[in-house]
């Protein structure tokens, strides 16, 4: 299980906390998403998560123990992450740079086994991205560059996903077949999965928890159906919605109602120039 007990983080120089008192947990088998306007501290708490950062109130627990207590490879092990930018240092095809994510398990040598690269190619399969196993990193498009990050992820057989934004630059097909994909996974292996996201109602179709955060505080943190509220998302990001049930799943639907422009004000005048 992975906990965060009101955590508080600021960078250095910075005049203000990017974070204050947060909590969440994450059970084996949860997918939890945090949403909030840009700026909300979402990516900061998920390096806080991962280890790269340190608190300066509250603490991390994994399984009950401080973030500290784990060695940089134990952490690798435990923890597949997903970055908003990732970099991929030199020049490496996609199965290369999937088959790194063994390295923690390795004996030392950067030698691969049978095994690992099994692993690594089963991780390709999962999302839809074996077919360019063997071109550059550099010729992916943002959408397959996003599933082959994932498939890195995931060939680290990791017990816990911190995702940040899984859906950018994916289509809206590929959006819905990778949290599917993500929710199958963590039910099906018991992991305690955190993901960012900014598409509300993809988030309330999938998450079993949501943390909503607002000038790096906590808004709610429950259920979508508790966390979805008209009066909440205009606290959160400053403009009116309407929230009912979608009518085949009954998760919440929300729609942006908001802010509406002045009917009373006349409409903007354009003028066509006319070559001559």
């Amino acid at each position: 299980m992975l906990e965060v007990c009101g955590v508080t983080f600021a960078y250095e120089r910075s005049t203000r906390p990017v974070l204050v008192g947060v909590s969440l947990v994450a059970v084996p088998g949860e997918l939890v998403a945090v949403i909030g306007p840009n700026g909300s501290g979402k990516t900061t708490l998920l390096r806080l998560m991962r280890g790269l950062l340190r608190p300066q109130r509250g603490e991390i627990l994994w399984e009950g123990k401080p973030l500290a207590h784990f060695s940089p490879r134990e952490l690798a092990q435990r923890f597949g992450v997903v970055l908003q930018e990732p970099t991929f240092g030199f020049p490496m095809t996609v199965f290369e740079y999937v088959l790194h994510a063994r390295f923690p398990y390795s004996n030392g040598f950067g030698f691969e086994s049978e095994e690992d690269r099994r692993i690594a190619l089963s991780a390709l399969r999962l999302t839809r991205a074996s077919e360019f196993k063997d071109r550059w990193l550099t010729e992916l498009s943002g959408g397959e560059r996003q599933r082959v990050v994932l498939a890195r992820a995931l060939a680290g057989e990791p017990r816990a996903l911190l995702l940040d934004e899984p859906m950018a630059n994916l289509d809206v097909r590929f959006q819905v077949e990778m949290l599917a994909l993500i929710r199958r996974l963590t039910r099906e292996r018991a992991l305690s999965t955190v993901f960012i996201a900014h598409e509300l109602n993809l988030v309330a179709e999938f998450a079993d928890r949501v943390l909503l955060l607002k000038g790096g505080q906590a808004i709610a943190f429950g259920p979508p159906h508790e966390v979805f509220t008209a009066e909440r998302l205009r606290q959160a990001f400053e403009a009116e919605f309407l929230v009912d049930r979608h009518p085949l799943s009954r998760a919440p639907r929300i729609t942006l109602a908001g802010p509406i422009p002045d009917r009373a004000a006349p409409a903007p005048k354009f003028v066509l120039r006319q070559e001559r």
